[in-house]
């Protein structure tokens, strides 16, 4: 997931690019579902080659999917400014990328960001591909290390940002594990809030971020097509 300092995400996120130098708190919630008790396959049952990311990329949300008023946002070029977090140890722990919601380590990915109706309003969505063990621990290890720090403090290329995150509850979306926050960053005297919600379904990661409004509204659309079979 990605949610970048500058270039944003879950990790991420393109509403963070209004921000002149963000970070993300992954303060998440997480959700497994039992398949005792909903009647579908365990993960081992689900376990499956990993996706590669040219198939991934066939299965990110595209104009005709979210509607009128969506424009694709062009990546900006990665930027690698030093990263120091301040008041949150365990996040500190995890490098630079971690602190600002940088790629997670999986070898297969893909990435789409889209602006709405000519506003700030901004979506992206990410997805990821590795073993259910890999994906599980992988996000679980960044969330967890976030779960105790609310409120902290990013200074990535000498600029600081504020950060306050809160835990939301898990999405109705399904799949096996969820996570999800509301994320404030302040800069400059600007405030950007960003929801951002992570769904493993088998050996595929969904991270969906940015305007609360539009993850909601597009949630449950971008885990059917990227779990679809055919």
């Amino acid at each position: 997931m990605r949610v970048r300092v500058a270039t944003t995400a879950l990790g991420i996120t393109a509403a963070l690019l209004a921000v002149p130098a963000c970070s993300t708190d992954t303060t998440g919630s997480k959700h497994r579902t039992s398949s005792s008790r909903t009647g579908k396959p365990t993960d081992a049952a689900k376990e499956s080659a990993a996706l590669s990311s040219a198939a991934l990329e066939s299965r990110l949300l595209g104009p005709r999917d979210l509607g009128s008023g969506y424009l694709p946002k062009p990546q900006r070029p990665a930027q690698h400014d030093d990263v120091t977090v301040i008041g949150c140890p365990a996040l500190n722990e995890l490098g630079g990328d971690a602190a600002t919601g940088g790629t997670l380590a999986f070898p297969h990915e893909a990435k789409a960001d889209f602006t709405y109706g000519g506003s700030s309003s901004e979506i992206s969505e990410e997805l990821y591909s590795d073993s259910v063990k890999k994906l599980s621990d992988g996000t679980g290890r960044i969330f967890d290390a976030m779960t105790g720090c609310p409120a902290y403090q990013v200074v990535a290329g000498g600029t600081p940002v504020d950060v306050t995150s809160q835990k939301l509850p898990a999405a109705s979306a399904g799949g096996d594990e969820q996570w999800s926050q509301l994320l404030t960053f302040i800069a400059g005297g600007r405030s950007t809030v960003v929801k951002q919600t992570a769904i493993r379904d088998g050996s595929l990661l969904l991270v969906l971020s940015g305007s609360p409004a539009l993850v909601d509204r597009h949630l449950d659309k971008a885990l059917a097509k990227a779990t679809a079979t055919s």
